[in-house]
């Protein structure tokens, strides 16, 4: 695995010169469904190695979603070696999009397969945990996504309107964040558009080499002062 900041006025050519120069130290993607390069854009882009595609070929690296290879969710980009118009559609809350699991290494990688491609206007979302034992005897655990429309419902009173999952690795300060909007803010009203926004609230934890963490985002009044963002 490998980390570098990247940002939107390189050229392609940069990029690849780049690419070049840290793929070298990369495992090689095991199988078609591993990811194999993401993009960050949640805050100053930046992109994450995971492995280099068998055979020689690239793994994209450009922060454009339109290269036939691109995964998009929000914010973020995966990247694979294979086509992703190979991927089978997602069935809303019964097929896995998505896993990352613990990919063991001195960087204690985490490796994430995607197994069919969401539907248009729908969001991924953390179904389930699940304990895994490493070959090295290492106990992690295995986080398993799904799909599910995107809801047009209003918020109720109390309600969450958008749910944060924030991963962590104990190896790196980057942070990636999946928010998933859960319902629409009545009139006058605001959704969070970040887990640091007045309106967000931690919720859960989990603990282990990803360390993630939920939030809960609620409405607030459209007259409380919006963050700036720069990038």
């Amino acid at each position: 695995m490998r980390i570098f900041w990247t940002f939107r006025g390189r050229n392609e050519q940069q990029e690849e010169e780049d690419q070049q120069d840290s793929e070298e130290e990369l495992p090689e993607c095991s199988d078609r469904s591993e990811v194999c390069s993401k993009v960050d854009l949640y805050g100053a882009p930046w992109v994450e190695r995971q492995c280099r595609c068998p055979g020689g070929r690239a793994c994209p690296s450009s922060l454009h979603a339109d290269d036939g290879h691109t995964i998009v969710d929000k914010t973020r980009q995966y990247k694979l070696c294979e086509p992703v118009k190979r991927l089978p559609i997602c069935r809303y809350f019964k097929d896995i999009t998505w896993t990352l699991a613990p990919g063991g290494g001195p960087a204690n990688a985490t490796v994430q397969r995607v197994h069919c491609r969401c539907r248009p206007g729908s969001v991924p979302y953390l179904v389930r945990r699940q304990p895994h034992i490493s070959p090295e005897g290492n106990s992690g655990f295995i986080y398993a996504f799904a799909c599910s429309p995107q809801s047009r419902l209003r918020c109720q009173h109390k309600e969450p309107c958008r749910l944060f999952t924030v991963r962590k690795r104990r190896s790196s300060q980057l942070e990636e964040v999946n928010a998933s909007p859960l319902c629409q803010c009545p009139r006058g009203h605001r959704c969070p558009r970040r887990h640091t926004d007045p309106g967000s609230l931690p919720a859960r934890s989990y603990s282990g080499i990803l360390e993630i963490k939920t939030y809960s985002g609620y409405c607030v009044p459209s007259h409380h002062p919006e963050p700036v963002y720069t990038v």
